[in-house]
């Protein structure tokens, strides 16, 4: 087949072409969740655009086989070996064991996903599944001569590779160095940039969940986890690697060193990379406080698909910045959108010609470093076009199982909705909870004035104002509206 589906490729820092080691099958990687506290949205920013890159693959004609890991051991407050495990960090908390907090998180996660059409990849694998694996690898390595024991640790030496910082120019490679000058010193390390691969009780001697292995009892390294599973279930060889930008060092420089130095040949062929979501402070994280979940978007209002338009009408390889003023924006323009396709008559045959050139218009769009917005961009040039409206809808069909916006669906729904009263709601950017609730509140609204409760009926409107709806009293009845 033709390899057409162009990424930019952060180990070469270039756009290039795909070309996969075996024809027509990608072996694709995704650095899962820490499962210690619920994904924000801009954690869920790269699982989308990874979702769009699968689905982009697989509607050029690839077979994907997409693995991910769910880290429940290991991963320590500082990516660079340092710090609390996140996991005891979670169950100290929220008073429960490690393995409560991973299956809670664990199961949270999917539900976001579920919520924002994110396909389940076909092997999810919890690195307390693998620990005879990783296992494996470190005896591999200290047999080869990659790794060293000291303070009961094992440790990777990168001083016994050509180049550890793969990814970097020179300048950064000195700056990366500085990264870790205000860390707290690991002084069982040979080399600044070492990293842990076997955690013994010499590191943490409350550590809930270890394991006995050949070097005492302990626990396994964030970075082996990934080069663990990947190699397990795709082989010596991977195709793409994916994760957000904040993945790039110190987690995939340390995968890579201690991947190749296992296998003795090169690993992985391309690395895909999302850059960081922010809001108005800076880059959104967990360690704030209060920050942004697919739930509280839901309770604000916001249909998650609205959110996942958001992402998609940026690129990648930008930095996006949320704010309420944007959903708003966008939750109007996938309402009209949606209001387009409900026109749609399902009159007529469709037109093989005609679908085929616009297909490999919006084929083109997504294939080109997953340029979702010009992908977003041929869906609207499309319904302009001079063609049926049922080959209209068959398009719209096809462009959605990459774009995953439920625009068929959507556009049945709100064909088929309509308030109380008999009006179609103005606006279905919303989730189906807050639009029953909506409704409600419409429909006590309404008994309160035939009551003469006027103070009541107020109180609603206000109430759902507070929450970005506006209500219109029209001769045909109730009509409600986002704002």
């Amino acid at each position: 087949m033709e390899n057409k589906v162009k990424i930019f490729n952060t180990l070469t820092r270039k756009v290039e072409t795909v070309i996969p080691n075996v024809e027509g099958k990608i072996a694709m990687y995704t650095c899962g969740p820490t499962v210690y506290h619920f994904a924000h949205i801009g954690n869920l920013r790269s699982y989308i655009m990874e979702d769009v890159l699968e689905k982009t693959l697989r509607y050029v004609g690839y077979d994907v086989k997409r693995v991910m890991n769910i880290t429940d051991v290991g991963h320590l407050s500082s990516d660079a070996d340092t710090g609390e495990d996140k996991m005891l960090k979670g169950a100290k908390r929220e008073n429960k064991t490690v393995m409560e907090i991973a299956k809670f998180y664990t199961d949270a996660f999917f539900s976001d996903c579920h919520k924002l059409n994110i396909k389940t990849p076909d092997v999810v694998e919890p690195a307390t599944n693998c620990i005879d694996e990783f296992i494996h690898m470190v005896q591999t390595l200290l047999e080869k001569g990659f790794a060293y024991i000291a303070g009961e640790n094992v440790y990777f030496d990168t001083s016994k590779l050509e180049d550890y910082y793969v990814f970097s120019s020179q300048s950064e490679k000195e700056l990366m160095v500085g990264v870790r000058d205000d860390v707290e010193e690991d002084e069982n390390k040979r080399n600044k940039s070492d990293f842990v691969l076997w955690f013994t009780k010499s590191k943490f001697d409350n550590q809930e969940l270890k394991w006995d292995s050949p070097w005492g009892v302990g626990y396994p390294g964030w970075h082996i986890e990934c080069s663990g599973i990947s190699i397990k279930h795709l082989g010596e060889y991977m195709d793409i690697h994916c994760g957000g930008v904040d993945n790039i060092f110190p987690h995939h420089t340390n995968e890579i060193a201690q991947s190749e130095a296992y296998l003795g040949h090169k690993w992985c062929n391309y690395w895909f990379h999302v850059h960081h979501l922010n809001d108005k402070s800076g880059k959104m994280s967990k360690s704030k406080g209060e920050f942004l979940t697919v739930s509280l978007l839901q309770e604000k209002g916001y249909n998650p698909l609205v959110y996942r338009l958001f992402c998609l009408q940026s690129h990648y390889r930008k930095p996006l910045e949320f704010s309420y003023e944007v959903m708003d924006n966008v939750a109007a323009a996938y309402n009209k959108l949606l209001k387009r396709i409900a026109s749609l008559k399902d009159e007529g045959t469709v037109d093989k010609e005609a679908f085929a050139a616009w297909r490999i218009k919006f084929e083109d769009a997504i294939a080109n470093d997953m340029n979702t917005s010009m992908g977003i961009t041929v869906v609207y040039d499309m319904l302009k076009a001079d063609m049926n409206d049922c080959t209209k809808k068959a398009l719209i069909g096809s462009y959605d199982e990459v774009l995953s916006l439920d625009l068929l669906k959507g556009a049945e729904n709100l064909a088929n909705m309509s308030n109380n009263d008999g009006n179609v709601a103005e606006n279905s950017g919303v989730s189906p909870e807050m639009e029953e609730y909506i409704l409600s509140m419409i429909e006590e609204r309404k008994a309160a004035k035939k009551e003469k409760n006027f103070a009541r009926a107020d109180e609603i409107r206000n109430e759902l104002l507070e929450k970005g709806v506006a209500l219109e009293d029209t001769r045909e009845g109730v009509k409600w509206k986002l704002v």
